[in-house]
């Protein structure tokens, strides 16, 4: 019969190589918010659903607006999510705040426009850092115009952080900058 004993020297050097190995997924995990490596396959693959996740709901918030579906667009929100734009001066707070103030501005209509409405988005650019991201895109208002031919009616910047709870990534704050007509070029 076999019989492996292990020196005292051995069991210490075995105790100091799983000290080093639980000390460097610490450290992983403290970096990361993951115990998998920053540039594992893994990790880069958790990245790159996390971002086509993000895209999911930057494209969900044009869905519902274009729907009037004001209940499923707050709930792309956090509770405590932060939204500037829409025409309010300021930042409005909350997720049911924001989707009255979206249902507020698509009721009253004050720039006229033709129902049906489209938001298109581009141009983004997505960077996850655990279960928080930030975001930058593009976005264009659609409507019909002359003729029943598309017509964009605004341009905007959209400046995003993102949080995932519970698995499903919200809106943590989002700033919509209107590019064209610019601000300063909107009639008062």
């Amino acid at each position: 019969m076999f019989t492996h004993t292990v020196s005292k020297k051995s069991s210490i050097i075995i105790f100091l190589l799983v000290l080093i190995a639980v000390g460097t997924a610490l450290r992983i995990k403290a970096q990361t918010g993951s115990f998998v490596a920053r540039n594992s396959i893994e990790a880069r693959l958790q990245a790159l659903e996390a971002r086509e996740e993000i895209r999911k709901l930057m494209i969900d918030y044009g869905r519902t607006l274009d729907q009037r579906d004001f209940a499923g667009f707050a709930m792309l929100f956090t509770q405590d999510a932060e939204y500037g734009g829409g025409g309010n001066n300021g930042m409005t707070k909350g997720a049911e705040a924001i989707a009255r103030l979206l249902e507020d501005i698509f009721q009253k209509n004050p720039t006229g426009v033709k129902s049906p409405n489209f938001h298109l988005f581009s141009n983004e650019t997505i960077q996850v850092n655990g279960d928080r991201a930030v975001g930058l895109s593009k976005g264009v208002f659609v409507v019909p115009g002359d003729n029943n031919q598309p017509d964009m009616v605004m341009l905007a910047t959209y400046r995003d952080a993102f949080v995932r709870k519970d698995g499903v990534w919200k809106f943590k704050q989002r700033i919509v900058q209107g590019d064209i007509p610019s601000a300063a070029a909107a009639p008062k």
